[in-house]
């Protein structure tokens, strides 16, 4: 019997390149053979953590009482499941890993902590005890892949990675479906909460605070015009105090420099990109959004274009260097014919010790050969930024002159600048492959001055300013704010909060809840706090919103990743935290600030007996784990010409159902009277059928 080594890839595509390149070219059921291998895939998340219920038939209903829920304290201890919507996929593997023909496992899941969970989960949930090897991979090309294929790891190297995997998963488990449980019983409503998502909404919340309690606050500044340039005072509060320096220079009618400053400037190239950089500059300069990068250089990836985008690294391992030249020419050839400075300096861009699971995100050798006019409008737009940024990490620096000039006028000190660039290094290249149309503003010349010259003012005129409030923020400057939420020590790996991975998700997760919504034109869109959003940060205790305390959580969960810190202790830290909260909250204060406010009761849910509540856009059972909801704006209603009222809502939920005169037929436009009865289904939402007076049905 010929004896094969199973592959297991993330997604179907990736399984698609793999196979491609080790010979499994025989398309089966689920999976791909050939050449002593087989290569399936697991299409995300197949196993997940068991729902509350589960483990016990109590959890059904959101109760207080029955907080907090831990699922290590109970007799099955943690419990995973087969996803509902991959269960065929499953099946696939589970055959696969049982076959006698297979008789090794090869773990090619993205190399990431998420890929080794998925990967992981399944193995376990499949009983396979067959011998286990990872694939770890930074490009999907087919040399790469080779590479891999040829060195690959033995499983035991990841176990530690796994483990914080499972600490990752397990604590956002325990957070929020206690905090999510815990805050929605004390305020009457459902309420997301988030071990990262809440910390998060409460920076948003916070800046749009600090915008609405700005006092904008004038100041003045005088101008004075010489021949050749012009200098500025220094801010004044006063109008008068402005208007009395104003006539003080009108009488002296010339000022003296007093001083000459002169600096020499240097700004070092950027470094290449990360995925929270890359996501910031495309956001910046494009107006993406932070899932839309990453979704545009996901598919680069797949199509062998980019390095993998996950990363954390801005910096290329120490044997990457000689290839480097060569490798950057054949990029830079696409997009522009000035050829290359004479001396990339490559050592600037390559530092082993700086690079973790992978390094920065490159163009692959596979690059060269694209058409770039083929691609998808945003990925032409993700190439050209990480091409542009291959070549400007190697160039030279940018350097200039920069002169401050003092003079004195009245009674005040005056002052003008000027910048005189000496090499533009590394900002011609980017110019080059990004093609700013917009010129930059004229420098300022000065004419040759010495200190005790002394110039004829011809002009002074007063200009008057506000002061301006922070920002809202945009993607852009979110994804700094998590990047650097917690001050914690420089020479920690990772700090703030979310990963690299994770942050696109966690404000895509707070826009789809209502929490924060995007306002703004095409290109620039600020992250603003809902009404919903900031009833939320008012009532949930520090602890939960604390960017601090999760930005610690993500330090420790690197260091179990590296073997430095026990899961237990994380896990202790976690289930300790929620126990003392929910012991701690015991009632819903704040309550009365949450919007949607509770309405009037209009009867029990026809579906569990819980009261039925107004809210604003309908009217909604108050037991978060049904579904019954009647609508204002409600469809069935607008179709028979009649709309939604509290008077036909209250019938409805205290009778089921509920007779009207005056509906109207949608086909011939003919009035009628008739009877609306409502019935519930399994989960709670309600269906309506029409009765008629004649029928032996009333």
């Amino acid at each position: 019997m010929t004896k094969h080594k199973l592959v297991i890839a993330e997604k179907p595509s990736v399984a698609q390149s793999i196979a491609k390149v080790i010979g499994a070219n025989k398309h089966c059921d689920g999976y791909l053979e050939g050449n002593g291998y087989i290569v399936s895939w697991c299409l995300g998340h197949l196993i997940e953590l068991a729902p509350p219920d589960f483990y016990n038939e109590i959890y059904a209903r959101w109760r207080y009482e029955d907080l907090p829920i831990l699922p290590q304290t109970t007799d099955q201890g943690w419990t995973y499941q087969v996803s509902k919507s991959t269960r065929k996929q499953f099946s696939v593997l589970q055959k696969l890993m049982k076959d006698s023909s297979v008789d090794s496992i090869c773990l090619a899941t993205d190399a990431a902590r998420e890929g080794e969970l998925i990967g992981r989960l399944v193995y376990h949930q499949c009983h396979c005890t067959k011998p286990m090897e990872r694939l770890w991979i930074s490009s999907m090309e087919d040399d790469a892949i080779r590479e891999g294929i040829r060195n690959l790891k033995p499983s035991s190297e990841y176990d530690a990675l796994y483990e914080a995997a499972l600490c990752r998963e397990r604590a956002d488990w325990i957070v929020g479906i206690n905090a999510t449980r815990l805050f929605s019983c004390l305020h009457g409503q459902t309420l997301q909460v988030g071990r990262v998502m809440t910390p998060t909404l409460a920076m948003v919340v916070l800046r749009d605070a600090e915008i609405t309690g700005f006092h904008s606050e004038p100041f003045y500044t005088v101008e004075i015009q010489l021949d050749d340039f012009s200098a500025v005072s220094e801010k004044m509060k006063s109008k008068e105090e402005a208007e009395q320096l104003l006539d003080q220079c009108r009488r002296k009618h010339s000022a003296r420099v007093v001083e000459i400053e002169k600096r020499q400037k240097t700004e070092h190239a950027p470094a290449l990109y990360d995925l929270t950089s890359l996501q910031r500059e495309a956001n910046r300069i494009f107006g993406f959004t932070a899932q839309q990068t990453l979704d545009y250089a996901q598919s680069l990836y797949e199509k062998k274009l980019i390095t993998y985008p996950r990363t954390d690294s801005r910096y290329l391992t120490e044997d990457m260097y000689e290839l480097l030249p060569d490798w950057i020419e054949g990029v830079s050839e696409l997009f522009h014919e000035t050829g290359l400075s004479n001396e990339l300096k490559v050592r600037q861009v390559t530092n082993s010790s700086k690079v973790t699971d992978h390094h920065a995100i490159i163009p692959t050798r596979s690059f060269k050969t694209i058409v770039l006019n083929e691609l998808p409008f945003g990925e032409q737009q993700i190439c050209t930024l990480i091409a542009a940024r291959f070549e400007v990490a190697v160039s030279d620096d940018y350097r200039y002159k920069e002169t401050t000039l003092t003079l004195e006028c009245g009674s005040a000190n005056f002052y003008s600048k000027c910048v005189e660039v000496d090499q533009e290094g590394w900002k011609a290249i980017q110019k080059l492959y990004l093609k700013k149309e917009k010129a930059d503003k004229e420098p300022i010349v000065l004419p040759d001055i010495d200190e005790g010259d002394v110039f004829p003012v011809r002009n002074c005129l007063i200009k008057e300013g506000k002061t301006t409030p922070p920002k809202h923020y945009t993607e852009d400057s979110l994804l700094s704010a998590m990047e650097n939420a917690a001050d914690v020590p420089s020479d920690v790996d990772r700090k703030g909060i979310g990963t690299p991975a994770t942050r696109a998700g966690i404000i895509e997760k707070l826009v789809q809840k209502g929490y924060i919504s995007r306002k703004g034109d095409k290109k620039t869109k600020y992250l603003i706090a809902t009404e919903k959003g900031t009833a939320l940060i008012t009532v949930v205790p520090e602890q939960i919103q604390s960017a601090s305390m999760t930005a610690d959580w993500e330090e420790k969960l690197l260091k179990i990743e590296r073997g430095s810190y026990r899961s237990s202790d994380f896990m202790d830290e976690i289930t300790e935290m929620v126990s003392g909260l929910v012991k701690e909250c015991r009632t819903g204060k704040g309550s009365e600030i949450l919007l949607p406010q509770k309405g009037k009761s209009i009867g029990n849910c026809p579906a569990c007996g819980s009261e039925v509540v107004e809210r604003n856009k309908g009217w909604f059972c108050s037991n978060p784990e049904c579904h019954f909801i009647i609508w204002k704006e409600n469809h069935y209603f607008r179709k028979i010409g009649r709309g939604m009222t509290p008077q036909i809502a209250e019938q409805l939920v205290k009778k089921g159902k509920v007779f009207l005169n005056g509906c109207v037929s949608a086909r011939t436009g003919k009035f009628y009277d008739a009877t609306v009865v409502m019935h519930t289904k399994s989960d709670g939402s309600p269906t309506y059928e029409m009765r008629f007076p004649d029928s032996k049905q009333m």
